[in-house]
């Protein structure tokens, strides 16, 4: 499973949000988004079934979850560059942190990075469909 990161998932929205500042340029905060998503561990094949798909995004997106010593860790893969980087980004709020903090999670990062404008309604509706499945996950794990 993928490395804890520290600090609440308040904590870890706005260090995201301090590194995507840096870039006023549309482009340079797509090409961040993707390094995050070159930097995520790839899953391992035998994730990447059916029931670990990611229903609702339009490119294929396998995530999953475990449980160890009351938080939660998730490993997550995509095929599209763009929705592995928003992938990654989710990974990188939740892993770690309690089902309580997830179920809590009020988050509103992809409005304050601007991502809402910029995404296509697909990829907006699949973001949205990640988080349901880290928090449904997340509740079951």
């Amino acid at each position: 499973m993928a490395a804890a990161e520290t600090g609440s998932i308040a904590e870890r929205e706005a260090e995201l949000l301090a590194d995507f500042e840096v870039f006023d340029d549309w482009a340079d905060r797509y090409g961040y988004l993707i390094e995050l998503g070159e930097a995520l561990p790839e899953l391992a094949a035998a994730h990447k079934t059916e029931a670990n798909k990611v229903q609702g995004c339009q490119s294929q997106v396998w995530l999953v979850a475990q449980k160890k010593d009351g938080r939660v860790y998730f490993d997550a893969d995509s095929d599209s560059a763009i929705t592995r980087g928003l992938i990654a980004l989710l990974v990188r709020l939740f892993s770690g942190t309690t089902s309580e903090e997830i179920a809590s999670a009020n988050l509103s990062i992809i409005e304050k990075l601007g991502f809402a404008k910029h995404l296509s309604m697909s990829r907006a509706n699949g973001f949205a469909s990640m988080v349901q499945m880290i928090k449904r996950l997340a509740s079951q794990s």
